[in-house]
Order: structure tokens, then sequence, then C-alpha cells
């Protein structure tokens, strides 16, 4: 009996996702809260966001004395952050005034480990789409594309990259009945429903389960291996056949792998990419009270959980931390002593 190329490929990534050990976490992550981006002017992002995406803003606060920030930020910061919500979800966009940060590389693509999107969920997305060429968005996919039915776990699926005024990379994405949360599939005159997820770039799927499965105690919540004219075109990215590994907290947005078997021409997220840098995304992940001190995980750089309090009196403890591929990781603790979870 002889295997075509992609049976082989899909049985090494279905081994991965279903069958790597599980180590003992040390940190329990429970909720996956508001992604936060730089932005080059604050202002001109809320207009775009807000009258083309149909986000509402929800609050404006200076970052320089913002205990949310402040521990990541650059020495004499000082910034500006407005967070957004769109129906449950929320995404933190931030101005730094000084330093200012690096704009977003020009010749970006969607398999550079730097790539992070939001997953924007449509009820309808042919009206999406036309919303997004009256306001004349930069385009990556060519057209919305939907996902073919051999795909068994995304097929019927359909997307559409497009970039903000800075550069971001984001999707709309549209779930067919059977496909998706339950909460995607209810009845809504809205076009724009909410964020479903955070799509990161890796280059090792293994070791990146290895890390939010079995260190930071997310659930693989599904997969599946897109390849063929529809990912090219959503992706921008010649050949690209992508592995997709689906993560989930007890609650929150899901994050998503993107883990591209071709091309192997993705380029590392650079050592120098600091959190004002406009391509810099950063993930807030709440942990549980009890969650040991990360110093116990050798994968974690930063050791040193911060004690602030934010501007509405309520106590937590933070620290950053990169993933195995340099995605930056904000852990938050809240109402929580500090004594380690007996190993």
């Amino acid at each position: 009996m002889t295997y075509s190329f992609h049976a082989i490929r899909w049985l090494a990534f279905s081994l991965v996702v279903f069958s790597y050990g599980h180590a003992k976490a040390s940190v329990r992550v429970t909720s996956v809260d508001c992604p936060s981006i730089s932005m080059v002017s604050l202002d001109r992002a809320i207009t775009f966001y807000t009258k083309v995406l149909d986000f509402h803003l929800v609050k404006m606060e200076d970052s320089s004395s913002s205990a949310r920030l402040a521990p990541a930020m650059p020495p004499k910061a000082t910034a500006r952050t407005a967070k957004l919500s769109l129906g449950d979800e929320c995404l933190d966009i931030t101005e730094y005034s000084s330093p200012k940060g690096k704009p977003f590389p020009d010749d970006s693509r969607a398999n550079d480990l730097w790539f992070e999107h939001i997953a924007i969920v449509v009820s309808n997305m042919n009206e999406a789409y036309e919303r997004l060429k009256v306001a004349h968005v930069r385009f990556v996919s060519n057209i919305p594309q939907t996902l073919p039915v051999w795909n068994k776990e995304a097929g019927g699926i359909s997307a559409f990259y497009f970039r903000d005024l800075d550069g971001h990379y984001l999707e709309l994405i549209h779930f067919p009945s059977g496909k998706g949360q339950q909460k995607w599939q209810m009845p809504s005159k809205k076009t724009f429903l909410g964020i479903d997820h955070t799509a990161i770039a890796v280059s090792d799927t293994q070791r990146s389960i290895a890390f939010y499965r079995d260190k930071l105690h997310f659930r693989v919540a599904g997969s599946s291996e897109n390849y063929g004219e529809e990912q090219e075109h959503l992706s921008g990215v010649f050949n690209a056949h992508v592995l997709i590994t689906s993560l989930r907290a007890e609650s929150g947005i899901g994050i998503e792998l993107l883990d591209y078997v071709t091309p192997t021409s993705g380029r590392p997220i650079p050592s120098n990419l600091h959190v004002s840098d406009v391509a810099r995304w950063q993930i807030p992940l709440e942990v549980s009270p009890g969650s040991s001190s990360v110093k116990k995980i050798d994968e974690f750089p930063n050791t040193h959980w911060i004690k602030v309090s934010d501007r509405d009196g309520t106590d937590r403890e933070a620290t950053w931390m990169n993933d195995p591929d340099g995605h930056l990781l904000e852990l938050i603790r809240r109402g929580a002593s500090m004594e380690p979870v007996k190993q």
C-alpha cells in the first residue's frame, strides 16, 4: 500500500497534535484577554476600527501612567491607549509618542514568524467584503476564499486577509452551520460579530504545543492541514501549505498556530522587536490565582512577577515572556498570593 505525500504529512501532524505526551503544567491559563498592538496614530486607528469594522470605543487612557502597560514599556515612555470592543471581545491599541516604534516592515509576508492577526467573525462575508472595498482597505487575499469540502475540519469556512492602516494583518471569517463556536451561529443583524481567535505563525507545531498545552494548560480544540489554490489566494503566499492547530483556554478567544510546511522562507522575529514597534503584538493571558511562579519553567526568560494596581483599584500581578518563536505574552494573576504551587 502506498500513501501520498499529503497523507504521510497529515499522519505525522496528527500524531503530534493528539499523541504528544502531557507534562505537568506549572501555570494554568484560564482565559485569553484583549490582544494588544501598537499604532502609528491612535486617533486614525480608532476611526478605522470603529467606522470600517464596527468596533466600539470603550475607553482611552494615558499609558505612561497605566499599570496595565507600564512594566513592559521602555523607560520614560509616553503613550496613549484605547480599548475597543466588538461583541464580547476586545482589542487594545496603543500609540507610543516617546519612543516612537519602528513601522511595520513593508516586505512582510504571512509566513514570517512575526505574523499575527485577529480573526473577525462576520455574519455575511459579501457584505463585509463590500465594506472593505468601499473603504479602500489594503487587501492581502484577492477575494474571499471558501475552503474546499475535502478539508474535513475547515471545509466551508470562508475567510479573507487584509491589513489595517498601519500594516497589521486582519482576517474576516465566516463559519457555516456546524463549524466554529455556537455563538457564531446565532442570528444577528450585525455584519461584524466579534473576535474568534488570534493567529500566530510558528516554526514547529510540536514545540509550540509542548509550550502552550503542556506548560500553560491550553487544550487542542482542533487541527487542519490547508493547501491548494484557496490557501495561496487567502494568505498571498505562493505554494502555501499550512498546518493549523486551534488552542483554547477555559474562556476568551482562541490562539491559532500557523505552521508553514511550504514555503520555508518565513523569517524569524527580530531580536530587537520592541513593544512599541508596530509589528509587535502582545497576548494577555489570565492565569489561575494558584499558578506557581514562572521561574520554575525553564523556557520562560522573565521570572519576576510585578505587583501593580489598576486604576479601578484592582490588584494584579503580571509578568512578560516570549513563546518559543518570540511572540510576546503577558501573564496576569489577580487577587492571588505569590506563594508557588507545590510540585
